[in-house]
C-alpha cells in the first residue's frame, strides 16, 4: 500500500526520498515484485529502530542480529525478505544503503508513517524487535531465539512518541507527519485469537493510537486511507486476493490526499 502511495506522489512531481534512486540496483528474488519492498517497515518498533540507527549517532544496529542462513548466505531480519539472500558483506552493504537513504528524512518537510502490524517478534539474543515474522528457516536453526508478542496501545504509543522526538531533534525544522493505517488485513495470526478477531483487534488498536498521536501534536495529522478503503465497495477497491488495494483504489485515495495536502 505504501509503495502505491509513493508512485502516485512521484507522478505528481513530489520528491519521495523513500523511493530513492540508490535502491534501483536492488533486484528482487521474484521478478514480479519490486526490490523496493525490501525496505518495507511493518510495525512501530521497526520504524523507530530504522530512524534511530540512521539519525542517532549513539545508536547502532546490533551486529549479532544479522544471522547466517547457510555457509554462504546471511539475513537481516530488520528488512523484508524480497531480495535474494547474499553473503555477509552483501547483507551489510544493503544495511548501510538503507541507513544512508533513511538519513535523507532530515531534508523532508513531510513524513508519511503507515502503521501495519501490531503482532511483533523480538530477537531475544540481540534484544531487538524484528520487522516481521522471521522466515521459517530461522525457527529451524534456532527455535527459541524469536519471541512472539502482541504489542499494546502503550507500546505503540511509546514508539510513536520516540519517533516524534527523533524527528524533532534531527529532522527538518518544519517537519509535518501524516499518519495512516494500512487497510491490508492479516493473512494469518500467531496469537490464540481467531484470524478475523485478531485482524479487527490489531487494526482497531493501530487506528486508535494513530488518532491519539495526531490529536497530541499540531504537526501530526491522520489521513483516513483506512476508512476510505473499508467504507468503499469491496469490488471497487480490493484485488482478487481481498488483501491488496487495486490501482484505481490507490489513485482515488491519492486524489483525496493531494486535494487535502497539496492542491
Amino acid at each position: 500500500f505504501a509503495r502505491g502511495l509513493e508512485q502516485c506522489l512521484q507522478k505528481n512531481g513530489i520528491g519521495v526520498e523513500s523511493a530513492a534512486p540508490e535502491f534501483s540496483k536492488l533486484q528482487p528474488a521474484n521478478r514480479e515484485t519490486s526490490g523496493l519492498g525490501f525496505t518495507n517497515k511493518y510495525n512501530t518498533y521497526s520504524i523507530l529502530n530504522e530512524l534511530r540507527w540512521a539519525l542517532d549517532p549513539e545508536a547502532e544496529l546490533p551486529r549479532d542480529s544479522i544471522v547466517p542462513l547457510t555457509k554462504t548466505t546471511w539475513f537481516d531480519p530488520r528488512t523484508n525478505p524480497r531480495l535474494a539472500f547474499v553473503d555477509l558483506e552483501g547483507t551489510l552493504q544493503r544495511r548501510t544503503l538503507m541507513q544512508t537513504v533513511t538519513k535523507h528524512i532530515t531534508d523532508c518537510r513531510g513524513v508519511i508513517v503507515t502503521l501495519g502490524l501490531a503482532e511483533v517478534w523480538r530477537d531475544t539474543k540481540a534484544n531487538v524487535f524484528v520487522n516481521r515474522t522471521p522466515i521459517p528457516s530461522l525457527f529451524k536453526s534456532d527455535p527459541d531465539r524469536y519471541e512472539f508478542q502482541l504489542s499494546s496501545f502503550a507500546d505503540n504509543w511509546a514508539n510513536l512518541e520516540a519517533i516524534y522526538e527523533l524527528l524533532t531533534r534531527y529532522g527538518h525544522p518544519d517537519f509535518r507527519i501524516i499518519v495512516t493505517v494500512s487497510p491490508v488485513p492479516l493473512m494469518d495470526t500467531f496469537s490464540t485469537l481467531d484470524i478475523v478477531v485478531a485482524n479487527a483487534w490489531a487494526k482497531s488498536l493501530l487506528r486508535a493510537v494513530a488518532q491519539e498521536w495526531a490529536m497530541t501534536h499540531p504537526n501530526v495529522d491522520y489521513f483516513p486511507s483506512y476508512e476510505i478503503v473499508k467504507s468503499s465497495d469491496p469490488a471497487a477497491v480490493w484485488e482478487q486476493d481481498l488483501r491488496h488495494v487495486t490501482g484505481p483504489g490507490v489513485q482515488h485515495i491519492m486524489k483525496l490526499f493531494l486535494r487535502k495536502y497539496i492542491e
